[in-house]
């Protein structure tokens, strides 16, 4: 069984950056895609950012050139590094593992709060 950890959120002002970390158990990690999702009170979870096992990334259009996802193989950990936030990004940041196996495994996510 897969456990993700997703830890980093809290409050910041408008331009402001953080950083979010999810640490994985078990040994699929290395294996896998990671993602990146969020969700906005009343709205549907959606995507934020991607990266396959080979590093290669996938972003939403509204966090391009904003948010940076990167991952630790040695760590079991993904990342995201979150830039120029908005109030607009306020949301619960959802950590997600992708098998090659075709399991799915989600984290119980971390808030983020932009406000001044």
């Amino acid at each position: 069984q897969v456990q993700l950890v997703e830890s980093g959120g809290g409050l910041v002002q408008p331009g402001g950056s953080l950083r979010l970390s999810c640490a994985a158990s078990g040994s699929i990690f290395s294996s896998s895609t990671m993602g990146w999702y969020r969700q906005a009170p009343g709205k549907q979870r959606e995507l934020v950012a991607t990266i396959t096992s080979g590093g290669s990334t996938n972003y939403s259009d509204f966090v391009k050139g904003r948010f940076t996802i990167s991952r630790d193989n040695a760590k079991n950990t993904v990342y995201l590094q979150m830039n120029s936030l908005k109030p607009e990004d306020t949301a619960v940041y959802y950590c997600k593992l992708d098998s090659v196996y075709g399991a799915h495994y989600w984290g119980k996510g971390t808030l983020v709060t932009v406000s001044s």
